[in-house]
């Protein structure tokens, strides 16, 4: 059986699961995720996991969150004032919005929370603070 090693393509199906059990996303109902392992372009922990695998292998870890999506930073929060949204933009807990960054780069922000005239906006990813567990099946090595 083919070991997939660092630098070389692998395709994977893999379940997420938060702690309590809660799927967060499968590639189990389309095509495998292809990537280059060790490459970065994953979650570290992940990435990690993956290496080393054989073909036809499946495993089962628990990634922590500063292996995932890091930590949730509170700095990351913000209240702003109803009156610097659009005129007719009416925000929604949960709803995901795009504004622009310091630099003017695009940032996705979602409305953690509305108490009268004040919004909270949380920049971090949604993951961010949360140990996450895959199952991970090594379908082939490219």
């Amino acid at each position: 059986m083919a070991q997939v090693k660092s630098g070389e393509k692998a395709k994977v199906h893999y379940t997420g699961t938060l702690e309590d059990g809660t799927v967060f996303d499968s590639s189990r109902e389309r095509e495998p995720l292809e990537f280059e392992v060790g490459a970065g372009q994953l979650i570290e922990g992940f990435d990690q996991a993956v290496d080393g695998m054989t073909v036809g292998e499946t495993k089962n870890v628990q990634i922590p969150a500063e292996k995932a999506y890091g930590p949730h930073r509170p700095d990351l929060v913000i209240e702003v004032d109803k009156t610097q949204f659009p005129e007719g933009l009416n925000p929604e807990v949960g709803q995901q919005l795009q504004t622009q960054d310091n630099q003017g780069q695009p940032l996705i922000v979602s409305v953690a929370a509305i108490d009268g005239d004040k919004v909270t906006l949380d920049a971090n990813h949604p993951l961010a603070g949360k140990d996450l567990n895959f199952e991970i099946e090594l379908v082939e090595v490219a």
